[in-house]
């Protein structure tokens, strides 16, 4: 039996406004999802990952996609895949990469291919876009490389661009459910049609976010998680401008800044999934986290620059 793994991920700054070669921060996450592979008479595909109700039945048909694009390009399906972990599936935190990035390196690992991290990269977003129809290329990143990163889309095409934020520690934060499992290709495809709409709205939005995201560079580089917070609280209200928000999601950070983070945002997808608070230290990360679970949403604590 071979094993492999792919770290969760968030997006820090620019979910969405990658997608149009804007630049966006991300950072892996601790939690991750384990692969196991064995050859087998016939294939076999056993998901114990923890999930958010629903998640799985919701994203069945992608799943199915990811995993046939794996098993094509590894020419080799007469294997039993188990995937495990502590990453909880649910949307925004990068379950689908880490799925793809975990198998990847299994079936590396079971071929003996000696593939570098870059070429498990590329494999990664082979089964993303195969899952999600236009993927990013950020989320299969952090998956693989882990720790803080720029990532910038080549939209022409080639390769995109890609570059580490050197930072001291992991920052502690809390991650939030809000028990709303999206599409995504539906929520991209949508905000692309509001910007089509409404091309002079968003452009203005896009300015803004280029200012939020310099900044939030800044900030990250020199250590102010202070700055970094009220950024997060910038990025969220255009976000809320693009129409990604949702009452679950105005809650939660609502609880959470009550609660003492520093700032708080919506992480992928949008419109439902997964709330990211920035705390300052690991007392404030525990009220936090205990103020989103007494209200009834499903929260964990976790760190970024993994």
């Amino acid at each position: 039996m071979e094993t492999g793994y792919g770290f969760g991920k968030t997006i820090l700054f620019g979910e969405h406004f990658v997608v149009y070669g804007l630049p966006a921060i991300a950072s892996a996450i601790s939690n991750k999802t384990i692969a196991e592979i064995d050859s087998a008479d016939e294939f076999t595909f056993i998901d114990e990952r923890p999930e958010t109700p629903g998640y799985k039945v919701k994203k069945k048909d992608e799943i199915q996609r990811q995993l046939g694009a794996l098993k094509n390009h590894f020419k080799k399906d007469n294997v039993r895949i188990k995937l495990s972990g502590d990453l909880a599936c649910a949307s925004g935190v990068g379950a689908s990469a880490a799925l793809a990035a975990s198998i990847a390196r299994a079936y590396n690992q079971h071929l003996k291919l000696n593939l570098t991290d870059e070429e498990i990269n590329d494999v990664a977003f082979l089964a993303e876009c195969a899952g999600s129809g236009k993927a990013s290329g950020i989320d299969n990143t952090c998956s693989v490389y882990g720790g803080f990163i720029i990532f910038e889309k080549n939209l022409p095409g080639g390769k995109n661009i890609m570059e580490k934020i050197p930072v001291d520690k992991p920052i502690n934060i809390v991650m939030a459910s809000s028990g709303i499992t999206q599409t995504t290709k539906e929520v991209v495809d949508d905000v692309r049609r509001l910007k089509e709409k409404n091309p002079e709205k968003f452009g203005e939005i896009f300015i803004q976010y280029r200012s939020v995201f310099d900044e939030a560079v800044n900030a990250l580089e020199a250590g102010d998680n202070v700055r970094l917070g009220q950024l997060m609280d910038a990025n969220q209200k255009l976000l809320t401008e693009m129409t990604l928000s949702c009452h679950e999601i105005d809650e939660i950070i609502s609880l959470a800044k009550d609660a003492g983070a520093l700032g708080a945002k919506l992480t992928g997808t949008g419109r439902g999934g997964t709330v990211i608070a920035l705390t300052p230290d690991a007392s404030i990360q525990d009220d936090v986290l205990a103020a989103i679970q007494d209200s009834g949403y499903k929260a964990v604590k976790t760190s970024v620059g993994t």
